[in-house]
């Protein structure tokens, strides 16, 4: 019998997003690309908070980046991305959440309300920078003396996964200058190597703008 591939529900520019096709690219799982336009009514009947990603996985639904990769961990075991080390582990769900928690909603905010005409956009940018460089300076405490390849050893792992997204935003939407931060600088060119993360890059997906 064949098996159906997951479909995930995706937005190009979305980090969110972009973190769960790295983690679906080094597990080697191939998927189903859906895009979901911003103003997808019937993305409603999929996901009742409307937000992306979203993964169907058989007769598994799961929304929610972080859900969605703790999910895939599971399922798919292959190149995992927490470790055992209890220590470790802490450190990667920390980073994680600092960004998804912390970082990536606050940004989120200020973009929205820069649209809906609520900020002019010196304000939404300076709103933007403030809380990334908040929580990229916790990340950079958090990693002080790491002199490991990648945020929490040698090998990618969820931290990873996390991080590339939002320092891509950062670099490519908001100007965020990453010599302020460098470990993050110098992990953010290790990432930029790996073709599971290539690949993921908002543009190269089918729904990103052409030029």
């Amino acid at each position: 019998m064949a098996t159906t591939k997951p479909v995930l529900y995706s937005a190009w520019i979305s980090s969110c997003s972009y973190r769960v096709r790295i983690a679906l690219n080094l597990k080697g799982v191939e998927y189903e690309y859906r895009a979901v336009a911003w103003n997808d009514l019937d993305y409603g009947k999929i996901n009742p908070i409307k937000y992306v990603p979203a993964l169907q996985d058989g007769n598994i639904l799961v929304s929610d980046s972080l859900a969605i990769i703790l999910y895939l961990e599971d399922k798919y075991p292959q190149h995992p991305l927490l470790p055992q080390d209890l220590k470790r582990k802490a450190l990667n769900l920390q980073i994680a959440n600092i960004v998804c928690s912390s970082i990536q909603p606050l940004q989120c905010y200020a973009v929205i309300s820069l649209i809906n005409g609520k900020l002019g956009s010196d304000e939404s940018l300076q709103i933007v920078h403030h809380y990334i460089d908040k929580g990229f300076r916790a990340i950079e405490k958090l990693l002080e003396g790491c002199d490991s390849i990648f945020a929490t050893g040698d090998e990618v792992q969820l931290a990873d996964v996390f991080l590339a997204p939002q320092i891509h935003a950062g670099v490519t939407r908001f100007q965020i200058d990453m010599s302020k931060y460098p470990h993050l600088e110098r992990f953010y060119k290790a990432y930029m190597e790996i073709p599971a993360f290539q690949v993921a890059c908002p543009e190269n997906q089918p729904d990103a703008p052409s030029s």
